[in-house]
């Protein structure tokens, strides 16, 4: 990759330009992200050897994961601390608080167990909006298709179908909740329209937004919910390291780690739902990330150990518009909200190269062309483009300290003013497309096991749409807490210990991997928790 142009010419090249003029991108959308998108890197794929998606395509550093053996063994069971609940919720962001507010509100004792604290996950990141078909000049069907489009056509219809006739409801339910949206006329406080925003790759105005910190808007409307709702006990700082299925092959609650006692807590229930987000911590393709500490795809390693199936886990979603200077910084998200409103994306040139609200994977892309063909812009050692603040406050005076709170505060914590100096940005490893494959009640294929958010698959196919991963936590996180809660009424599983592990252990082997690699990972590498330590703790 060229080592691109100068700060200084290139911000001479913008103010001389603003507003940047267009530039044709010149490939065909499929040439573009074969070409440049990382899914499409060389070498960065590899074949799984063992396990249910045997001989699917996956990235090596998840591959390792997922072909790891257990870091227990029978033995660390024995004299754990043993919790019973009718359901038990694996994740305390916002699929996990869904899931478990729908499972007590039908009758279910719910435990709730989180790897850090309830609401330390990717949706306090979610900035630019929640989708849903509300609007006079918009359907559902239109949500389906855009929706469909956005992901290649590669998604299950039965699950966009779900999401957006459900997207409505799921709005009237987080306003019952009490979550503040952004209206229309900000002067009418009663009963004015929720103000509507068009998302990259939509055909209609149907984002909806609290300012550009929706995410964290909705989480706090959630945890409140939670900490007031009756039958919903919370176990913070309990990751998960082990499920726990019966002599028939059903998950029936969980091995969890008290990192503060550091002890066994064995958390057995009727039903599982697995909620424990994505994957960005593993750092993909050596991309910096948006997502929180703890995601690093312990819950799909896990799940695929005790035989869930899982789909797409070769297409992850780099967004845009992450920081790329200063480099304390890097990673940072920078919301679609600024590109919504008209922030223009521009290069070391003074150009612009592509349209700023095409589908995710398509800007990505671009992005990455013009870093890899020298028309970025390089600052003490990194490499980005322009993300032009500055003529989008001049034309909408006022909208930066208004609208792009978070985007201020950001520019604040760098050092210089946003709408006198364009932000310098670059894709962002943001969002893991495929995961568990669940049906439309989010039941896997594993008896007992459920699952919702960022942990499943199958809904955005090959590229997800912006703002469709709220609405899918909300949709789903209720749907897979109304079948938990019904599945925990059934007969219980019996005999429950390590039972899958056995049978895991021989396909490793069979399939030459050995024993050795150990996993879920929990943390980062550049943490201070080791798979041997947590291994140490439980023993």
């Amino acid at each position: 990759m060229s080592g691109g142009i100068g700060f200084a010419a290139a911000l001479a090249a913008w103010d001389a330009a603003a507003p940047a003029p267009a530039r044709a991108c010149g490939l065909k959308v499929a040439d573009l992200l074969r070409g440049f998108h990382p899914d499409h890197r060389p070498g960065g794929m590899v074949q799984l050897v063992a396990g249910p998606n045997e001989g699917a395509p996956c990235p090596a550093q998840l591959a390792a994961l997922l072909q790891s053996d257990s870091l227990l063994e029978d033995v660390d069971l024995a004299g754990a601390t043993i919790l019973d609940a009718d359901v038990l919720v694996l994740g305390g962001g916002g699929a996990g608080c869904v899931a478990a507010l729908a499972a007590a509100r039908a009758g279910a004792r719910v435990l709730m167990a989180t790897k850090l604290r309830m609401g330390d996950g990717n949706t306090v990141m979610a900035e630019g909006g929640i989708q849903a078909a509300i609007g006079a000049e918009d359907s559902l069907q239109r949500h389906f298709e855009d929706t469909l489009r956005a992901g290649h056509f590669a998604a299950d219809k039965a699950l966009v179908a779900a999401l957006v006739g459900d997207g409505p409801d799921a709005i009237r339910w987080l306003v019952r909740e009490g979550m503040s949206f952004d209206l229309a006329d900000e002067r009418q406080r009663m009963g004015g329209a929720l103000l509507r925003k068009k998302p990259g790759g939509a055909t209609a105005a149907r984002l909806l937004s609290y300012r550009d910190f929706t995410g964290l808007e909705l989480m706090r409307a959630l945890r409140e919910a939670v900490l007031l709702q009756p039958g919903i006990s919370v176990l913070d700082g309990h990751p998960a390291l082990e499920l726990l299925t019966d002599d028939r092959g059903r998950c029936g609650g969980a091995a969890l780690q008290d990192l503060g006692q550091r002890r066994l807590v064995l958390a057995r229930a009727g039903a599982t739902i697995m909620a424990t987000g994505g994957a960005g911590r593993l750092h993909l393709a050596g991309f910096p990330t948006s997502n929180h500490y703890g995601a690093t795809a312990d819950g799909l390693v896990l799940a695929y150990r005790a035989g869930a199936r899982l789909r797409e886990m070769d297409s992850f979603q780099f967004h845009p518009t992450g920081i790329a200077w200063p480099p304390h910084l890097e990673g940072t998200l920078i919301s679609e909200a600024a590109r919504s409103a008209g922030a223009r994306l521009v290069n070391g040139r003074g150009e612009r190269f592509v349209e700023e609200l095409a589908p995710r994977d398509v800007v990505a892309s671009a992005m990455l062309r013009e870093l890899a063909e020298g028309r970025g812009v390089g600052r003490d050692g990194k490499l980005g483009l322009f993300l032009d603040t500055p003529s989008l406050e001049r034309e909408q005076p006022g909208i930066l300290a208004q609208r792009l709170q978070t985007l201020s505060h950001l520019a604040h914590r760098a050092g210089f003013d946003p709408a006198r100096e364009p932000f310098l940005v670059r894709p962002t490893l943001h969002y893991q497309n495929g995961g568990m494959a669940i049906d439309t009640d989010g039941r896997s294929a594993l008896p007992g096991l459920l699952a919702a958010g960022e942990v499943t698959g199958g809904l955005h196919g090959r590229n997800r749409m912006m703002g469709n991963a709220l609405l899918e936590l909300v949709v789903f996180g209720r749907r897979a807490g109304a079948s938990a809660a019904a599945d925990a009424r059934q007969e219980r599983p019996r005999n429950l210990g390590l039972n899958h592990l056995a049978g895991w252990r021989r396909g490793l082997l069979a399939a030459g991997l050995g024993l050795e690699a150990k996993g879920p990972l929990l943390f980062p590498p550049y943490g201070n928790v080791t798979p041997q330590d947590l291994r140490r703790h439980a023993a």
